[in-house]
């Protein structure tokens, strides 16, 4: 199947064909249509992810793809949340981001650093499809004083998961696939699809 997956991110277009591609999905990113990223004016991860795919499917008249995913910092009420990509102001890098959110936790101790990568993912069929097939995942962690590896993307330095001293960009991609936020998502997705269960 052929889907337009709807970012830019080349970290999440690695990991959905690593998961995916032996399923005989076939991932294009949205730029090669010209496709440009709509402005994220959801609330939510799920309004965000179905805006996103609605978006790239209206323009490239193919089945989309898109998640909205983001960290929750229990010490920060939640933030940066949906905004997590955002976090340090629009066009931030991955680098800003995370030296903003370290600096947030400075004074913060261990035991209350606690966080989780949270992740929605919506399938369209079409620009209008009155059925879309969502996905959710949860990955819950701590936050690290440090980054720590070099592997993944976004704020995977800093975040280890539950049960683990290694943080996310220091476990193998298929260690990181088994349990992460976006492996669940993509899993429940498929279970929705065989389903037929459209929520």
């Amino acid at each position: 199947m052929r889907v337009v997956l709807a970012t830019g991110n080349a970290g999440k277009i690695r990991e959905f064909a690593e998961l995916l591609g032996p399923l005989g999905f076939e991932f294009v990113a949205q730029a090669a249509f010209g496709v440009e990223p709509p402005e994220e004016t959801g609330d939510t991860f799920e309004a965000n992810a179905l805006l996103k795919a609605r978006h790239a499917a209206a323009r490239s008249g193919l089945p989309a793809m898109a998640d909205d995913s983001g960290l929750e910092v229990d010490a920060l009420g939640g933030a940066p949340g949906v905004r997590s990509a955002r976090y340090a102001g629009e066009g931030a890098g991955d680098l800003a981001n995370l030296q903003k959110l370290l600096r947030a936790l400075q004074t913060v101790d261990d035991s209350a650093r606690t966080a989780r990568f949270r992740c929605v993912i919506a399938l369209v069929r079409e620009a209008a499809d009155p059925s879309p097939i969502f996905g959710r995942g949860v990955w819950e962690g701590r936050i690290l004083r440090e980054p720590r590896g070099s592997g993944g993307f976004g704020y995977d330095p800093v975040f280890a998961p539950v049960g683990d001293l290694r943080s996310v960009a220091e476990l193998p991609s298929m260690e990181k696939h088994a349990h992460s936020h976006r492996g669940k998502a993509l899993r429940d997705l498929l279970a929705n699809w065989r389903g037929g269960t459209a929520r």
